[in-house]
């Protein structure tokens, strides 16, 4: 047995030497099998196109910037790479590390940038602007700006300047973009279909392509965010630095929007009694108040864009000695009296909270989503009725 036992070793060590030499490389003709692994291209693309639009929505500028970066299913072999582009007249090609050191020196700069951003905002506003007092606290602040803009200047280190000095050279030495790069941005010369095809090779001659039809879309304006004045019932916070938190939500006309017909409408205001440190209210020191016998109620008409959806939020709080409720609506701006503020065919969007479940003075935030249609302006308007009431931080944005 012991005999036949060394026999069956022998056999097993002469199995693994022979499996071993079949893949030894120093024998000809055996080794490795070949790599029948082609590429598989692809390639992802990030829009970075920008624009901008006078304030009459006519465009100024427009770069319909395009980020490619290409990729295959190779994760060792060396691969290179070639683009192609239909139709490419006045397509230009752009080194993707130029729009980082443009960052770079804004960031090395980011308090003369950004002062210089407030003051082109400004400087937009006012070619549009009716309003001849308006134009004239723009100008003040632009007045103010460019005073701080100079001493944002002036106190720019040795260091600060060295750098941005190095980063301003190294856009100047970079290499222009080509189609065998990697990564690049594509601008296109103007809105359209452009077919853009990858070609990837790897090391062993290998090569494969992929191509897809990029659809370039006309730049349009951005939806400007509508102003809502006093949006927290702050004394002081109008445009120009006074208000007394309620002068912007008077109504037109007492009589008219009075749910009693007569008699005052303009809403109280409750000031915060709370350390700075420990506020009570959503936003600032005051709120608007509405007593419980329903007299009084908020009113402002907002500029809107034809077509846009927004959304409007705020945030309410209650007495709870018995029921009550607030009411918040979006009207038509043909809206003329409180009567005609409650038909539905004035009522753009409505919305009533109560103060069932609800913790006595504690804020709760609330949505309404309204679209313009075809108005050019819509009402806020609100009233409540059973318990003194508060409202407070209004603010809209535009729903993407």
């Amino acid at each position: 047995m012991k005999k036949y036992l060394n026999n069956l070793k022998y056999i097993a060590l002469a199995t693994v030497v022979s499996l071993a030499s079949c893949v030894s490389d120093d024998l000809a003709e055996v080794g490795d099998l070949e790599d029948f692994t082609g590429p598989t291209p692809f390639y992802n693309i990030t829009d970075v196109t920008s624009s901008e639009f006078d304030c009459n929505d006519v465009e100024l500028w427009a770069n319909y910037d395009f980020n490619f970066q290409a990729g295959s299913n190779l994760a060792v072999n060396g691969t290179s790479y070639q683009w192609s582009i239909t139709p490419s007249d006045g397509v230009m090609l752009i080194n993707k590390d130029l729009p980082v050191l443009e960052q770079s020196i804004e960031a090395e700069l980011a308090t003369v940038v950004a002062i210089e951003k407030e003051i082109a905002k400004l400087e937009f506003k006012i070619p549009c602007e009716t309003d001849p007092a308006k134009v004239a606290v723009f100008q003040a602040q632009i007045a103010d700006l460019q005073v701080q803009l100079a001493a944002a200047e002036a106190a720019l280190s040795d260091e600060t300047l060295q750098n941005v000095a190095d980063l301003e050279s190294q856009i100047t030495t970079l290499a222009p973009a080509t189609l065998q790069d990697r990564e690049l941005i594509f601008s296109f010369p103007n809105p359209g279909d452009y077919t853009v095809g990858l070609t990837v090779t790897d090391n062993l001659g290998k090569s494969d392509y992929t191509e897809k039809i990029i659809t370039v879309i006309q730049a349009v304006p951005t939806i400007p965010v509508p102003e809502i004045a006093e949006p927290s019932f702050e004394d002081n916070s109008l445009f120009d630095g006074t208000g007394d938190g309620r002068d912007s939500w008077r109504v037109p006309s007492n009589a008219a929007w009075s749910p009693f017909g007569g008699g005052t409408t303009v809403i109280q205001i409750n000031t915060d009694s709370n350390p700075v440190d420990a506020p009570n209210l959503p936003d600032g020191r005051q709120a608007a108040k509405f007593p419980s016998d329903g007299a009084r109620v908020a009113y402002q008409e907002i500029e809107v864009t034809p077509g846009a959806e927004y959304v409007l939020t705020y945030f309410s709080a209650f007495e709870e000695e018995t029921f009550g409720d607030m009411t918040v609506s979006i009207l038509s701006p043909n809206t003329s009296n409180y009567g005609e503020a409650q038909l539905e065919e004035n009522i753009i969007a409505r919305r009533t909270d109560t103060n069932v479940g609800r913790v006595d003075n504690v804020f709760k935030k609330h949505a309404i989503t309204f679209e313009a249609g075809e108005n050019e302006t819509v009402i806020i308007f609100a009233s409540n009725s059973g318990v003194e009431s508060r409202l407070d931080s209004f603010d809209i944005v535009v729903k993407e």
